[in-house]
């Protein structure tokens, strides 16, 4: 059987409480992105950013996976070929649904790295300015969260994915971001079937071969009841 590449972006946890950068009176909405998404505003002002974070990682915390979540990982389980979850969220939906490998291209809540060394641990509930790396003792501990300007985890590993792909589908994605939008071309060039499921199309749904709209708790689960019912 062929491969599935998958890529999510917020609209899959948008349904479990997680909002996104649109969404108004959410966490984003309170800030902007270039002061606690950017190198240079961890630098300005850490303890904004630490704050941000520290209340992402409280609210990702108590969100519960959907039924996208959990259609996913029946997928991975049931089907015959290798199926890759690549998310551009930071939470930890995906796992607690019962996926597993998932590549989390922008990082994690979850995750603390050291500005230093590039050290990784396990962040905790609330992390603080001065904080130090358990590695090197420096005092650069910030969110292991890819930040506008920097490049997103283990590209090399999903464009190997996508050159393999023979369906490419992206949940809940804007098609603003890069590299992210422009996925769907590089699965394109390998010959896969192309497929976005989103509450309303994207930027770049023109491009897919298959475009399916509404709530990805309903979009989703029969999508994927599709797809293993037709083998």
């Amino acid at each position: 059987m062929g491969k599935i590449v998958i890529l999510t972006g917020a609209g899959i946890s948008a349904e479990s409480g997680l909002g996104t950068f649109r969404d108004e009176g959410g966490l984003w909405a309170q800030h902007r992105v270039e002061d606690v998404a950017t190198p240079e505003g961890f630098s300005r002002n850490p303890a904004l950013v630490h704050d941000f974070y520290n209340a992402r990682r409280v609210q990702a915390a108590k969100a519960k996976p959907n039924a996208a979540h959990e259609a996913l990982a029946r997928l991975q389980k049931n089907y015959p070929g290798e199926v890759v979850i690549v998310t551009q969220n930071v939470d930890s939906l995906h796992e607690a649904g019962g996926a597993s490998n998932v590549i989390h291209m922008h990082g994690t809540l979850a995750g603390a790295l050291c500005a230093a060394c590039d050290h990784r641990w396990p962040a905790p509930p609330q992390m603080a300015v001065g904080e130090t790396c358990p590695a090197c003792a420096a005092p650069t501990a910030r969110p292991d969260v890819v930040w506008f300007g920097e490049m997103p985890y283990q590209m090399d590993v999903i464009y190997d994915h996508l050159a393999e792909a023979t369906l490419f589908a992206a949940i809940g994605t804007s098609g603003q971001v890069y590299p992210a939008a422009a996925f769907v071309y590089e699965a394109m060039q390998s010959g896969a079937h192309t497929v976005e499921l989103n509450l309303e199309p994207s930027t770049g749904a023109a491009s897919f071969d298959e475009v399916i709209l509404g709530p990805a708790t309903e979009t989703v689960p029969r999508w994927i009841e599709g797809l293993l019912n037709r083998r």
